[in-house]
């Protein structure tokens, strides 16, 4: 996991601070620095492949420019040692929040392949009882990006993709996502919402609904 030290820090301070850039491209800055060196699981795709083409799948969806930064920043605190704190400081408490209510409390102490299911079940309750409209769509441009990309490895090695994740039960993985495609209901009539119900149904082998 990286840790954001001291010294970068001030660095991403004084870069950023007063800077004319947009507030998406600040955004990218700090996820860059952030994710540096980690990759997607099972490949050596830089991670922050991810959280971009999230903001992209946000940005067809909506023109606020700070739910759009949100997504590109959603993994930081879920996958980072940056805080809310931090990134409060830098973006502000509406991101921070977006970005904190799409933050899976990972329970660090425990191994993860014990706490999957509750953190989905967790996941889950939140976008069905408390999230809003706008982080339901944070929701969907991240789970939709996820998907597409294991649509894309299972072309290529099958129902061996699911070794890759601490859960390996494919059934489980097919729980979520259907779970979560039910969640976020609310956006049946966005393109995005249609491409990750139907990727769901081709992953999982489900029938149309």
């Amino acid at each position: 996991m990286y840790k954001m030290t001291a010294e970068m820090s001030e660095e991403l301070k004084r870069m950023l601070s007063g800077s004319s850039l947009p507030l998406f491209e600040q955004a990218c800055i700090f996820a860059a620095v952030a994710h540096q060196g980690a990759t997607r699981k099972g490949g050596r795709i830089p991670y922050l492949v991810h959280p971009v083409e999230a903001a992209g799948i946000m940005a067809e969806m909506t023109d606020d420019e700070e739910l759009i930064a949100a997504a590109v920043l959603h993994d930081v605190l879920e996958d980072t040692d940056v805080t809310c704190e931090e990134l409060e400081e830098f973006f502000g408490p509406r991101i921070a929040g977006y970005v904190s209510g799409e933050s899976e409390d990972k329970r660090r102490d425990l191994p993860p392949e014990t706490t999957w299911m509750l953190r989905k079940q967790e996941t889950v309750d939140f976008l069905r009882n408390k999230a809003d409209r706008n982080a339901r769509m944070l929701a969907l441009a991240d789970k939709l990006s996820n998907l597409r990309a294991i649509a894309r490895d299972m072309d290529r090695v099958g129902d061996r993709i699911w070794e890759r994740f601490n859960q390996k039960d494919k059934n489980k993985h097919g729980w979520m996502y259907r779970q979560t495609a039910d969640a976020l209901r609310e956006l049946k009539d966005y393109p995005a919402w249609k491409e990750y119900d139907r990727l769901v149904r081709q992953v999982f082998h489900e029938d149309s609904m």
